[in-house]
């Protein structure tokens, strides 16, 4: 990051060269501060066409408020003590999923699978003025008591964790395949699922999905327009494909036409190159290796990855939203060859620096955001 910011032109966000706490407070870390600064807008902004613009809907409160709250406490620059809290909350994530891992790995492969996720290429988000070290956190106790069937203490969790980034539609999901799966293995091999633990996980997921759709609700009850949050996050892909209206799953085709038009391509060999990726991370999921990380991790990741088919438009902020689900990175912790973690630590950091150098790093007319 250091390099990167010496080398920084002056941008929208810093001058030229900006020290360590400017250049990790750029691109939505300005948008959270807003949202302190000036909450949440009633009246939704329009560009030229009359299409709702970018605007603070797209972003979670949880985060930006925590961080507004321990800046005026602290009488600390919110910059400054939102770098603490997302730096905080990465080294309580590696202690959680350290134990998570535990439930299935030695005691070496789990700090091994930590190191494995914290050194993926797009680790450095975790570091910056965003909110996903937060989810990250809350993702991992959330699992964490997952595995230990303790439903009724993930509820706030749970909850929170929905409104510091978009999952919780993505874990109503894996909570139906966790009762599913429970349910089917105490009809057909007799293991115990008694009547507590059903309803406490009824209830985790019937809570998610809750949470998963209220901040949809609340935009709609503040702007007095149902489609105010799905409108604004739509603002972001107009640049690829305009004022498209949306449907589940199609944004991917969208965008495999769209990226192997931008290439040059014929759009059938981006529809293919995503089948493809998606055949392999089946794929992934069934292997022997994820097989040891335990069914609950294994039905998060899978739901993880529908849920971005369902509802995202690939482009470069695409890397970033695959961090919940580089705890899956944890199956090279065990591998046949001792090399396997080094040279995948080694691959990570080669990764950082071309995802920070292609994303974070701003450059003359850059379209790139992280």
């Amino acid at each position: 990051m250091l390099v990167y910011a010496m080398n920084q032109v002056a941008n929208p966000w810093t001058d030229a060269s900006p020290d360590y706490v400017s250049y990790a407070s750029m691109w939505d870390s300005l948008w959270y501060l807003r949202v302190v600064m000036d909450g949440y807008p009633t009246l939704l902004p329009l560009d030229d066409a009359g299409a709702v613009a970018e605007n603070a809907w797209a972003f979670m409160p949880a985060y930006p408020y925590l961080v507004g709250t321990l800046s005026w406490l602290a009488a600390v620059p919110f910059r400054i003590v939102a770098i603490g809290v997302s730096l905080v909350c990465a080294g309580a994530a590696s202690f959680v999923f350290y134990r998570l891992f535990a439930t299935w790995l030695p005691q070496g492969a789990s700090v091994a699978a930590v190191a494995l996720m914290l050194f993926s290429p797009i680790s450095p988000i975790l570091q910056v003025g965003y909110a996903e070290s937060m989810q990250l956190l809350l993702l991992g106790i959330s699992l964490l008591l997952l595995v230990r069937r303790r439903y009724v203490a993930m509820l706030p969790w749970v909850v929170l964790m929905s409104f510091t980034r978009p999952t919780g539609l993505a874990f109503a999901l894996a909570m139906a395949g966790h009762v599913a799966l429970r349910w089917w293995r105490h009809r057909r091999h007799g293991e115990p699922y008694p009547r507590a633990e059903v309803l406490g996980s009824v209830a985790v997921g019937l809570a998610s999905a809750v949470a998963g759709l209220a901040w949809t609700w609340i935009a709609a009850i503040a702007t007095g327009r149902p489609d105010a949050y799905m409108a604004t996050e739509l603002a972001w892909r107009q640049s690829y494909i305009g004022d498209a209206p949306f449907l589940p799953f199609l944004p991917w085709l969208q965008g495999a036409v769209w990226w192997a038009s931008w290439t040059g391509l014929p759009g059938w060999f981006g529809v293919l190159v995503l089948l493809l990726a998606l055949a392999l991370i089946a794929a992934a999921l069934c292997s022997p290796w994820m097989r040891r990380l335990g069914v609950d991790l294994r039905i998060w990741v899978a739901a993880w990855m529908v849920y971005l088919l369902a509802v995202f438009f690939p482009q470069s902020s695409t890397w970033r939203l695959l961090l919940p689900a580089t705890p899956a990175l944890a199956a090279l912790a065990v591998p046949r060859s001792r090399w396997i973690v080094p040279v995948a630590i080694a691959l990570g950091i080669v990764g950082q620096w071309f995802w920070f150098g292609a994303a974070w790093a701003w450059q003359e007319g850059d379209w790139s955001p992280p």
